[in-house]
């Protein structure tokens, strides 16, 4: 979609109307709500088809080992079908999968929906480590605990409209936050 208005860039240069390939060539990759696999294609093949441009793919062998490191569950899994996964495992495949992209921007969109509480808890403990290995994450999130626990900086949008914004351990102590997305009644 284009916007009516405003423009989109990355480390100075205007990505706006590029080609998805070429946005993924220029860093940023963007793992979908709904994760958006290949049901079909084996977890490796899914994990390779991250590795497909023309940055990356030099360094598939090394990416797949990171990834590996950093989800031990794919690699036992490696030979199944994606379809054959549960919900966490299809999500670690989808991140994944970005990560073979080796993106320098990491768009997430709803990374913990569907998610059983105690793999929410595992998968933002991983995005926080790929934070601490250098990689910008740009996170849409209706955990808001979680990703504000997490957050350099937080904005909150409703319907539309950016209510507030700052540093995400602000955020996590404003009262309008806590009563509202925390569900943390206020003392009157």
């Amino acid at each position: 979609m284009r916007p009516t208005s405003g423009g989109i860039k990355f480390k100075g240069k205007s990505i706006l109307g590029l080609p998805p390939h070429e946005i993924v060539e220029a860093g940023v990759v963007m793992v979908p709500e709904g994760r958006r696999l290949f049901p079909k294609l084996t977890v490796r093949e899914n994990l390779l088809m991250g590795a497909s441009s023309k940055r990356p793919k030099p360094l598939w062998k090394e990416t797949i080992k990171q990834v590996f490191d950093l989800f031990p569950v794919l690699e036992q899994r490696k030979d199944q079908n994606a379809s054959t996964l549960s919900g966490g495992e299809s999500q670690t495949l989808a991140i994944g999968r970005a990560l073979m992209a080796k993106p320098e921007l990491l768009l997430l969109d709803e990374p913990s929906l569907g998610l059983a509480p105690k793999i929410v808890e595992v998968l933002f403990r991983t995005v926080e480590e790929l934070s601490e290995r250098g990689t910008t994450i740009l996170i849409v999130e209706q955990h808001v605990g979680h990703a504000l626990r997490l957050a350099d900086e937080g904005h909150v949008i409703e319907n539309g409209t950016i209510r507030m914004s700052g540093p995400g351990s602000q955020l996590l102590e404003n009262p309008y936050i806590k009563e509202h997305y925390l569900a943390v009644q206020s003392k009157s």
